[in-house]
């Protein structure tokens, strides 16, 4: 038990410290995907976009680097699984990406904006963990329980035993999965590296360069903390790595729980996060205390906070959790879940801007 303990302590306090860089870089380069999303919109800037697909890339290579160098093995992550829900990555990310524009930001900028001291932000995180934690557990899981009927088993379909794109590849051109590995990984990442570096803009950005590079390269070394360091042969700590929804959800019932509950991975990188920008923003003199303009600021952001927390566990995670961490497993359902994501913001951002949200909120509630 004491070992046991050890390696949890081990897994958590590692997992904290990566946290905290995470938390620092994303306050320090203004990394948000639904920022880079709006950028493209609405001024035809894409830099912030483009570090966000340098981080994919950089993920998927270390990840990947990892799995062949036999330090971890990916296919037992959740994404990897023989059993793709497809419905519930469409419906969840639709909603995580509506959610995050009416709540402001994802996740992981939620937490960032804890740091650097907006008060909003505490509320849509409170909100997003509540109903995700109802979605895992909850009143809600009960409609997920039903949505995850439509899952498709690959391995009585198809015969795959899991959903990577990599063993998809492998049975179309009649090949070993893992002789075509390295390929596959390189053709992905590649292409993805060619529409980074073919901005002169982005390339003459260091501040999102950074951002790419670091918060990548944060994603393998997650997997190296919980596969490597949270290896043990009685009970090896789950293969996992940065997402935000879940811990979310899972840290506010550990702070309330605190004695009977254990940390785990997840809780200490939000706990890290937090920090980590909290410590950027003072250091640079940007934290600042923020609140709600007015009602229908706060009304606009607790639906978006619910939302975002029902949709990122329908769609097994954010856009961190599918839209990096799951990438880099070279999922076929976390590909499903990153373009429900992208629709879903620019449904939400066009709605927000025809002001079509608003209205009806404030249509709503000048009736009672």
């Amino acid at each position: 038990m004491d070992d046991e303990l050890s390696v949890r302590t081990i897994v958590a306090l590692a997992g904290f410290a990566a946290g905290i860089i995470f938390g620092a870089t994303a306050n320090k380069t203004n990394f948000c995907t639904m920022g880079a999303v709006s950028d493209m919109v609405f001024m035809g800037d894409s830099k912030r976009f483009r570090a966000w697909m340098m981080t994919i890339a950089v993920a998927i290579l270390g990840t990947q680097a990892l799995h062949i160098t036999g330090k971890i093995d990916v296919s037992s992550s959740i994404y990897l699984t023989s059993n793709l829900g497809w419905l519930g990555a469409i419906l969840g990310g639709v909603m995580f990406g509506f959610g995050m524009t009416m709540a402001g930001g994802c996740g992981n900028k939620t937490l960032v904006r804890i740091g650097g001291g907006n008060l909003k932000s505490i509320v849509v995180a409170i909100i997003m963990g509540i109903f995700a934690y109802m979605t895992l557990r909850g009143l809600i899981g009960l409609a997920r329980i039903e949505l995850e009927k439509t899952n498709v088993d690959l391995s009585q379909t198809s015969g795959l035993e899991t959903q990577s794109m990599v063993e998809m590849v492998a049975r179309l051109v009649n090949a070993e999965t893992e002789s075509v590995r390295l390929a596959v990984t390189l053709v992905f990442a590649g292409a993805l590296l060619v529409y980074v570096f073919k901005s002169a803009e982005f390339r003459s950005s260091p501040l999102d360069i950074a951002a790419g590079l670091i918060i990548g390269l944060l994603v393998p070394v997650g997997w190296w903390i919980t596969g490597v360091l949270g290896f043990d042969e009685f009970e090896p700590t789950q293969l996992f790595s940065f997402t935000f929804v879940s811990p979310t959800a899972e840290s506010i019932q550990y702070l309330m729980t605190f004695t009977g509950a254990s940390i785990n991975f997840g809780i200490a990188t939000v706990g890290g996060v937090i920090l980590g920008s909290f410590l950027m923003a003072v250091s640079t003199k940007s934290f600042h205390i923020e609140a709600f303009s007015d009602g229908s600021d706060m009304i606009r952001h607790m639906i978006g906070a619910a939302i975002m927390g029902v949709g990122g566990i329908l769609a097994l995670g954010c856009t961190i959790g599918q839209g990096i961490t799951g990438m880099s497993t070279l999922a076929f359902g976390s590909v499903i879940a990153l373009l429900s994501i992208l629709f879903g913001a620019l449904w939400g951002l066009k709605s927000l801007e025809e002001d079509s949200v608003l209205g009806g909120l404030k249509a709503i509630f000048s009736r009672n």
